[in-house]
């Protein structure tokens, strides 16, 4: 699972790479007054990069907590 969440965020980095590159080349062929609001794909994918980075932190130090709890009880026992 670990793998999978690594290539799906940086997925994410390659979309928001290839849609600014795509939106610029069109704002500059065909004007950026039809073509500026689609940088708000841009923005969403770059989003997706870094809410995928903290969630991968965050499910990570869970999971440590997890273990941890879990040898506490079995200490315990």
């Amino acid at each position: 699972m670990k793998f999978y969440n690594h290539i799906m965020s940086y997925f994410w980095l390659a979309i928001a790479l290839g849609s600014f590159g795509i939106v610029t080349f069109n704002g500059f062929t065909m004007g950026f007054g039809r073509w500026a609001s689609y940088y708000v794909f841009t923005a969403v994918a770059v989003g997706m990069f870094f809410m995928k980075k903290w969630m991968m932190k965050r499910t990570e130090k869970h999971e440590a907590y997890l273990k941890d709890e879990a040898q506490k009880k079995n200490q315990n026992m």
